[in-house]
């Protein structure tokens, strides 16, 4: 498990029932961010940066959400525009997450090269950093969680460098459904089987499976609003259900890596797999060794099912059925 390190008793959350009276758990940093944290990402394949991200910044970004939920402009594939009668509060509750926020909102654009977590990333990954996607997690109470995965099963890189930074908008503990990570699950490099799951606490994506850990392995990263949890793509990672009676557990996602590394996320139409490289992309640090390539407007912003209507597979088509 995670143990601790020193700091006053006084000045921790009372909510977080796995922190340390004494402390908060190793691997929870501060900006700035040094080697330390660096070395604490490579071995356990994740790191918390705590104050991240100030309340100014948080506030403004919960703002926005309600903003993009209302879809408004219909931009957003999957939800209808909100009608003027549904209050946030209800446009809220129907979305679960909604992928590429970034392409809709110039703040949440302006979000993936926010300093610490440049700083972050180029201390974990190196000086040249590139960013393919963002997720916008809003789970309210009741809705589910997501099966044990890891992030390389969506978003192939060439190099291991795929790198998730997990936003939080609200304070995330057990009871509303925190990430659940199994430290240093990278190491193998393997990407497990992916198996249908048919489990009501979890959404429409499938479930890694046949790898070599129990729950002793897995550690609940309960963090403060305005923290960043970073994770290796390999890293296996999932959440639980929010069994809260009330609110949210909001949280901005987005994912990056070297910009070295060609990104093979899509079947090329007239080259080669050897030569697949996507390239809806955003640089955030450094140079792009692929300039000369040009970049691509591919994504559009879209609403992850919950699973309440059924599932599908997202590349079979398959129906999928959840065990009553």
């Amino acid at each position: 498990m995670i143990s601790s390190i020193s700091a006053p008793a006084s000045t921790l959350p009372t909510k977080f029932q796995t922190w340390p009276a004494t402390g908060r758990p190793t691997g929870w940093f501060t900006p700035p961010v040094g080697e330390a944290a660096a070395t604490f990402y490579r071995e356990n394949g994740f790191v918390v940066i705590e104050d991240a991200l100030d309340k100014g910044e948080v506030n403004a970004l919960n703002e926005e959400t309600v903003r993009l939920c209302r879809n408004a402009t219909g931009g957003i594939g999957g939800i209808e525009p909100a009608s003027e009668d549904e209050s946030d509060l209800e446009v809220l509750q129907r979305i679960l997450c909604l992928h590429f926020p970034h392409k809709l909102s110039d703040l949440m654009h302006q979000t993936l090269s926010q300093r610490h977590i440049v700083d972050t990333l180029t201390s974990a990954v190196g000086p040249d950093v590139k960013c393919m996607q963002s997720m916008l997690f809003v789970k309210a109470a009741g809705k589910p969680g997501q099966a044990w995965h890891q992030d390389e099963d969506y978003i192939p890189t060439r190099d291991r460098s795929l790198i998730g930074a997990w936003i939080a908008l609200d304070d995330a503990t057990i009871e509303n459904g925190c990430l659940w990570i199994i430290p240093g699950s990278q190491k193998p490099g393997i990407l497990w089987k992916q198996e249908w799951h048919a489990d009501r606490r979890f959404d429409c994506a499938l479930e890694a499976r046949d790898f070599p850990y129990t729950e002793k392995d897995e550690v609940p990263v309960e963090v403060k609003k305005g923290s960043v949890v970073f994770f290796n793509g390999y890293t296996l990672h999932r959440s639980l259900p929010n069994t809260a009676k009330t609110g949210f557990r909001r949280a901005l996602v987005n994912h990056y890596m070297s910009a070295s590394s060609f990104l093979p996320w899509q079947v090329p139409k007239q080259e080669s797999m050897a030569k697949a490289d996507y390239r809806d992309i955003v640089m955030v640090a450094g140079r792009d060794p692929y300039a000369y390539k040009g970049t691509e407007d591919l994504a559009k912003a879209w609403v992850r099912p919950t699973g309440q209507g059924g599932c599908v597979d997202w590349t079979t088509k398959e129906k999928l059925a959840y065990q009553e």
